[in-house]
This record gives C-alpha cells, structure tokens and sequence, in this order.
C-alpha cells in the first residue's frame, strides 16, 4: 500500500504586515503544506486505499464500539462516472494506521455510488448507498463501447427495479449482509442514531418538479422506514441547486442539517445551506446560508461539545477543510477554517470524520495522489489545539 506523510508541524498564523493581501493569498497558495490559523495540528495524511488504474472515491468513516475503524466506498471504477461501481469495506484496528484490503459488499447491475455507513445501538452495521444509469448515455460510448454493451444488456425490469436508493444492513459485523431496503431518500454520509434510538435519515428524494429534501425515521434498528418531514427552502432558491445533506444531534435534542448548494449559474454562491429541528425530526426551520463555502458537509459532535464539519473545496485552493462551531451551530468560525490537505486539482472531496479516544481527530476522503494517477483514498490524521 503506498502512502505518503507529512513531517508532524503545528500550524502557525502568518503575521505578515508588510504583504498586500493578493501576495498573502499567493503565498498560501505555492506552500506545500496547510497553511491554518494556530488551532489545529496536523499529525499525517497518508493514502489509505489506492486501485491502480481504477477511480475510488465518495468515503464514509465510522468508529464501533469496540474501536475498529470501518471506511466504505466506490471502488473498482473506470471513472467517475462509470457502469461498474461498487461498494467496498475496509478496516482498521489500529486508528487507521493499517487498512485491510477491499471487500465488496454491494454490486448491482447499476453503478453502486456514495456509500455511507454507521454501526447501530444494538451492533447493527448498516450501509447506505444509491444506484445510477448516468452512464448510459450515447456521448460515452465511443470511447467506452464495453459501457453500451453493459447498457445494452440490462432490461426495463432491471433497471426498475435497481434505480434508487438502498441500505442494507449486517448483525455480524460484517460477515454478511441482508436483503437491500430501497429508500425515499438518498444522501452521500447516509443516516444518523438519535439518542431516543431512532435512526434517522436528511436526504434528497425524488427529482425534476418532485425533487425535495426529505427525512425518513427507523424504530427497528434499520429494518423499516417512514417519511416523517420535508425540509423546506427559501422562496427565492430552487431545488435544482440543493443536494447531499448530513445531520448531527446536539446533546438536548436538537438537530442540525446542513445541505450543498450550488447553483450552476453562479459558482461564487456555493455555500452550505443549515436548517434545524427541536422536535425529533417532526418540523424544520426553512434552509439559510451559512458562511461556509464548499460541499457536501459532514457533521460531527466532538468530545468538547463543539460541531465540527468537514467539506471539499473545488476551487483554488483545491483543498479539504474543515470549521468549527462553539455554539451549537448559531455560528460557524470561518475566520478560523482549517486546511486539512491541498489537492492538485478539483476531483476531491466527500471528507468525513471521526473522533479517536485520545482526542484526535481522523478524516478520510478521495483525491489524486500522484500526477498521471486516478483518484485514492486518504486521510488526515489531526488534532485541535486549546481545546
């Protein structure tokens, strides 16, 4: 497995009076490593999973209880968008130091794409993903002829039956897994567990005119699912431009969800959308921008109490990132946003994280390792100063 670490440094805040602010931003820019603002301490990033020739991207991280480390993906893939995606595990026993090797646990006819991944209450593992046909469209297949003939042999039944959005669920930790349940909603980090046990689940459902943003509950560890709200937005926003979201309970019941927007018409305007539930998920203050720019988010609720989220940035500085909020997410420190790894290029992103005992904190997500190479899977290992 090939990695890469960078020398362990503590991020220091320039106090460069004498440069203009364009020649800051330069500086910032030609730097090898993260240049952050001296709350954060960056331990190693390293590729976790790499499959010569092949694009892997969309990770999920999620800790268990007894303290392995479990990642799920889309591997074994042509490209980003490609017919023969699908979902694989990997683990780690020793805080991410060491991963074993990919399992695949979801191949369907269609392309397996943005697994998400928790382990229950009761030690249920349950994964999350949806399946595409984007690929089947004539404009690939003459450089990819083994994509029609993929096409070509899947009927209307087929792909009836496997376009949607899926979780599956194993109650032996991995060993096997039970018949996928098809979903209304989809999103990249998949579902939350509330502290009332109930699993819950913020994401996109439907498209074109029946497009919204939705949320299903479980009461039986995963098993069955109901809609329980609709999430709305501003009058003057579309839903075109809203995809991706990720919840987080704060320690009194409240819930947090925040949304990617990215409206194609205005690149400047991608900024993380937030609304909030007091009543379990029932009702939901209408979306609102926050300061954050970047997608999709990643909630976490950190030892200290503080909301961590962590997002890819798609354009210079190609990076991800990630901000705190010290107020139950009334307020999001972007004065203070951490650069937690640079990227050649914007093919990058989907971060999420997880808290170790120690304190620490470990983000995986995907970008391109070396020049010339398709995308891998890698982490951040850090820690937040002061805290």
């Amino acid at each position: 497995m090939m990695f890469f670490e960078t020398t362990r440094f503590i991020v220091l805040i320039y106090m460069i009076s004498s440069l203009a602010a364009g020649q800051a931003q330069e500086l910032q820019q030609t730097s090898n490593m993260p240049d952050n603002t001296g709350i954060a301490e960056i331990l190693q990033t390293k590729v976790i999973c790499k499959q010569p020739g092949r694009y892997i991207g969309w990770p999920t991280i999620a800790k268990s209880v007894s303290g392995e480390l479990l990642i799920v993906f889309s591997g074994n893939r042509d490209e980003h968008v490609c017919p023969f995606g699908v979902t694989q595990l990997i683990r780690s026993k020793d805080k991410g130091q060491t991963w074993t090797a990919p399992v695949t646990i979801n191949n369907t006819p269609l392309d397996d794409r943005d697994a998400g991944i928790i382990e229950t209450k009761d030690g249920s593992l349950l994964v999350s993903w949806f399946t595409s046909l984007a690929f089947d469209k004539s404009r690939y297949y003459e450089d990819h002829p083994d994509w029609q003939r993929h096409a070509d042999k899947l009927g209307p039944e087929t792909r009836d039956f496997w376009l949607g959005n899926w979780i599956r669920r194993s109650i032996d930790n991995g060993k096997s897994w039970q018949t996928p349940i098809k979903q209304v909603v989809t999103a990249p980090h998949g579902p939350i567990q509330l502290r009332d046990g109930r699993l819950l689940y913020v994401g996109i459902a439907g498209y074109d005119d029946e497009k919204k943003i939705g949320v299903e509950v479980s009461g039986d560890d995963g098993q069955s699912w109901q809609y329980l709200a609709t999430i709305r937005i501003p009058e003057d926003e579309s839903m075109d431009f809203y995809w991706e979201p990720h919840a987080v309970e704060l320690p009194d019941g409240k819930i947090i969800a925040m949304f990617r927007y990215n409206p194609r018409d205005s690149r400047s305007q991608h900024f993380l959308r937030q609304s909030e539930s007091i009543d379990g998920g029932k009702t939901w203050t209408v979306a609102y921008e926050t300061p954050i720019w970047g997608y999709p988010p990643h909630l976490s609720l950190l030892k200290n109490g503080w909301l961590l989220v962590v997002y890819g940035v798609r354009r210079e500085i190609y990076s991800e990132r990630a901000c705190l909020s010290r107020d139950d997410g009334k307020s999001w420190d972007i004065e203070h946003e951490i650069i937690l790894s640079r990227a050649p290029n914007s093919d990058l992103g989907y971060p999420a994280s997880v808290q170790l005992d120690d304190g620490s904190i470990l983000t995986v997500y995907y970008q391109i390792d070396q020049p010339g190479e398709k995308t891998s899977l890698m982490s951040t290992h850090w820690q937040l100063l002061g805290d």
